[in-house]
């Protein structure tokens, strides 16, 4: 069962609550209908109820409410300051403990390329169960986001691969259907293992890198970055090589 969580903001001078809910409550209608009998009323509060809160918050800096003939009643800017405040701290504590467990999660990819193919898993699991994505997943407490991308890919390829460089980081947070992912994705090279599914993976392949399926969320860019990276490192690469070595080839 899902809970919803509030909290209750009071505004206090040398220790004694000046404003909480409800009289913060009667300040606002009272702001509303110009009465002090209507606005006790129509919170449910007696009219020595609403007397008596008005003067708890006129005490320390004077009156909060001024009074005109025939009952009239408006707020003075004393009271307009003091609903202010209250209300600009209610919205932002009551932000802050609705998001108060929510926090971004952090996750690793990984992109094997091997012989013009990349290596793919098709997802056993929502979201974007039976598409096909990077192997992945999410860091767990005390792992560096590297050693999080080598085991996964373990775990869901069969494959042990080493880190060659860091593609980019993707945080855009409507990127999963989840939450707020923050994904790093890294080049990896093989070391050893067969390619195999596992974990969440209900299948690991390898596809031609000009025949690829639709990838889950953001991977298509992420892929392509991935493959312009390795691109540019072997131009770089290239570039490095003394002359009398390219020339003797």
């Amino acid at each position: 069962m899902p809970f919803d969580i509030d909290c209750e903001i009071r505004l206090s001078v040398d220790g004694e609550v000046i404003v909480d809910a409800r009289r913060a409550m009667l300040l606002k209608k009272i702001a509303q209908v110009g009465s002090l009998v209507r606005a006790a009323d129509d919170i449910g509060i007696s009219l020595r109820d609403a007397k008596r809160f008005l003067e708890i918050m006129s005490a320390p800096a004077g009156d909060v409410v001024s009074f005109a003939g025939r009952g009239r009643a408006e707020l003075t800017d004393r009271g307009r300051a003091l609903l202010d405040e209250f209300e600009t701290r209610s919205r932002s504590a009551n932000s802050q403990v609705k998001n108060l467990w929510k926090k971004p999660w952090i996750t690793a990819d990984g992109i094997v390329v091997m012989g013009g193919k990349v290596v793919l898993v098709k997802r056993g699991r929502e979201p974007f169960k039976g598409m096909y994505a990077l192997p992945g997943g999410i860091v767990e407490y005390g792992e560096t986001a590297e050693e999080c991308v080598v085991r996964e890919m373990e775990e869901e390829t069969g494959l042990r691969t080493r880190v060659l460089d860091l593609v980019g980081v993707y945080s855009r947070a409507d990127r999963d259907p989840r939450g707020h992912f923050i994904t790093l994705a890294f080049n990896l090279t093989p070391v050893g293992g067969g390619l195999r599914g596992g974990d969440d993976a209900a299948e690991a392949a390898l596809f031609p890198l000009e025949r690829l399926p639709q990838l889950a969320t953001d991977h298509g860019t992420i892929l392509a970055d991935a493959l312009r990276k390795r691109d540019q490192c072997r131009s770089d690469i290239a570039h490095c090589v003394p002359t009398d070595e390219k020339e003797r080839k």
